[in-house]
């Protein structure tokens, strides 16, 4: 056994148990007042932990900031996935199935389309890696859903990848920050539309 034991826990086990809650803590905190106006005192009580084990889990807010911020990409690529995966082998069936559960799972939790739509602008330099890498993701995740099929694809399909994403990405910052949230079909809806557009395909 390594390590002291604690109320059943190991140390290794305290610090997850730790870095868990803080990041479900985090979670609703960087999504409103948001990053800038959340302090690391308000995190660990939130949490309820101390200062000093704060840091025992993360060297800062800005740390555990990506982390929420990757596990809210991580878990919406792997839902947007599935759904692509389960999707007629079309190109419009493929498009369709995507977008639609992106805008439902981005939207299920106001929190999640916050953090992922506006904080991570907000944030600035501090998640702009790790919002590189996401846009790479779901890049990557449209090149290859769609590659492989016997429709006919643009060769600039990289570029447009990226453009498609920076329009979805408006539309659902649009929805974040109205006071007036357009329907969520509605959201879906227009994604297609330029989608369709964009990669000139006959929706019949």
């Amino acid at each position: 056994m390594t390590g002291r034991e604690y109320r059943g826990m190991s140390a290794a086990e305290r610090v997850a148990d730790r870095r868990e809650r803080l990041i479900n803590a985090a979670y609703g905190l960087f999504a409103n007042p948001g990053f800038h106006a959340t302090t690391i005192e308000r995190l660990c009580s939130t949490a309820h932990i101390s200062n000093r084990a704060f840091y025992e889990c993360f060297s800062g807010r800005e740390e555990l900031m990506r982390a929420v911020y990757e596990r809210c990409v991580d878990d919406t690529l792997n839902a947007v996935g599935a759904a692509i995966e389960n999707a007629p082998p079309t190109l419009e069936g493929r498009i369709v199935a995507g977008i639609t559960e992106y805008v439902r799972y981005v939207t299920l939790d106001v929190r999640r389309a916050r953090i992922m739509h506006l904080e991570v602008r907000r944030a600035g330099d501090v998640l702009s890696g790790s919002r590189q890498k996401a846009v790479a993701g779901f890049t990557h995740m449209i090149e290859s859903s769609l590659k492989g099929l016997q429709e006919e694809l643009p060769a600039e399909l990289h570029l447009l990848a990226l453009a498609l994403i920076g329009a979805l990405t408006e539309l659902l910052i649009e929805w974040v920050l109205s006071d007036d949230r357009p329907e969520k079909d509605l959201l879906v809806a227009t994604a297609v539309h330029v989608f369709r557009r964009s990669f000139q395909t006959d929706p019949t």
